[in-house]
C-alpha cells in the first residue's frame, strides 16, 4: 500500500473509531512522519496539467506514456512516473473502444408514421429474454402481424442468429404467406447482410426504425410487455423443453382464447378470420355481378 493510501487509511481510523494518530499509525504500520508529511507542489505543476488535460482531450486514444512523450517534446520537465501520478490524480483513463455500428432506421419507418393498411402489410419482430430456474439464459423471437395483433411465431431456444431468423421466416412465409413489410430495430441479427439480402430475393422491404427509439416498433413493445407480465413473470422454465412447451400454449391462448382490448375485445386469431372473410366477399362480389350480368343478356 502506497503511503498516500495509508494516509487515507489513518485518517479513515481515526475518524471511525476516535482513536489517536499515534496508534492509527502503528495499526496500519504507517511511521508518524509520512503521516504528516504535504507535499510541495512545483511550480509549473499547475500549467502541467493544464496542457496534460488539454492533449487528453485532443488525443482520448492516448495513455498517459504517449501523453508524456508528447509533453517531452514540448519541452516540459515531466518525467513518466510524474506525468502518472498527475493522469491518476486527476481521474484520467483511455476510453473503452466501442464497436461501429450501422444506423440504418429513420423515424419515418416508425409504427406511428408506417401504419399497416391490412393483413400481411406490416410484420414486426424483436427479442424478449429470459432466464431457467438454473440461470441459463433464454431468448425468444416473436413475430407480429400489426394489423390482426396475431403473434405469428414465438420461437425460443438458447440463443438465434440471423440464419435462425431466416429460417424461421421462410417456414412462416410458406404458411402464412409473404408480407409487403418487416419494421425492426438496428440489431445485429436483423440487419445481417444475408437476412437482408435473403429478404430482398423473395420481396420484403425492410423498415428499420431510429436507433435509440423503441416506442417506434410500438407494436412488438406491446406484446412482450403482455408477454412478460402474463408468462415470463409468472412461470418458472426447469429447462429450454419446458419454455417451448408453456411458450407454445400462452401463444395458442393468446391468438384464440384472449380478447385483445384494441380490437373491440375479439380475439387476434378471430378477427383475421373476419378479415379474410371480408376480403373473400369482396372478391366474389364483383364476378357474382359479372356472371348476373350475363345470364339477363342470354335469350
Amino acid at each position: 500500500m502506497s503511503p498516500s493510501r495509508k494516509r487515507a487509511a489513518v485518517t479513515e481510523l481515526r475518524t471511525k473509531f476516535g482513536i489517536s494518530e499515534r496508534r492509527a499509525c502503528k495499526a496500519i504500520g504507517q511511521p508518524r512522519s509520512s503521516q504528516r508529511f504535504k507535499a510541495k507542489p512545483r511550480s509549473d505543476e499547475a500549467p502541467l496539467v493544464k496542457r496534460m488535460l488539454q492533449l487528453a482531450r485532443a488525443r482520448p486514444r492516448f495513455g498517459y506514456r504517449r501523453i508524456g512523450g508528447l509533453l517531452v517534446l514540448e519541452g516540459w520537465r515531466a518525467g513518466l512516473s510524474r506525468v502518472f501520478l498527475l493522469w491518476r490524480r486527476e481521474g484520467l483513463k483511455v476510453p473503452q473502444k466501442k464497436r461501429k455500428r450501422r444506423r440504418l432506421g429513420t423515424s419515418a419507418n416508425g409504427c406511428h408514421r408506417r401504419r399497416a393498411g391490412g393483413p400481411n402489410d406490416v410484420w414486426c419482430w424483436d427479442f424478449v429474454f429470459d432466464r431457467t430456474e438454473s440461470r441459463s439464459q433464454l431468448k425468444w423471437l416473436s413475430m407480429i402481424d400489426e394489423f390482426t395483433r396475431e403473434c405469428l411465431t414465438l420461437k425460443v431456444d438458447r440463443g438465434i442468429t440471423s440464419s435462425d431468423v431466416i429460417d424461421t421466416l421462410a417456414e412462416r412465409f410458406a404458411m402464412r404467406g409473404v408480407p409487403k413489410h418487416v419494421r425492426s430495430d438496428n440489431g445485429p441479427e436483423f440487419i445481417a447482410n444475408d437476412l437482408r439480402a435473403w429478404l430482398g430475393r423473395v420481396g420484403v422491404s425492410t423498415l428499420y426504425i431510429e436507433p435509440g427509439s423503441p416506442w417506434e416498433n410500438g407494436y412488438a413493445e406491446s406484446f412482450h410487455s403482455r408477454f412478460r407480465d402474463e408468462c415470463l413473470t409468472l412461470e418458472v422454465f426447469e429447462g429450454l423443453g419446458d419454455a417451448r412447451a408453456i411458450t407454445a400454449n400462452w401463444k395458442e391462448d393468446y391468438n384464440h382464447r384472449r380478447p385483445h382490448g384494441s380490437l373491440g375485445f375479439q380475439t387476434p386469431g378471430g378477427f383475421a378470420a373476419a378479415c379474410a372473410a371480408s376480403a373473400s366477399a369482396k372478391a366474389s362480389a364483383p364476378a357474382a355481378h359479372a356472371a348476373g350480368c350475363l345470364g339477363q343478356t342470354q335469350p
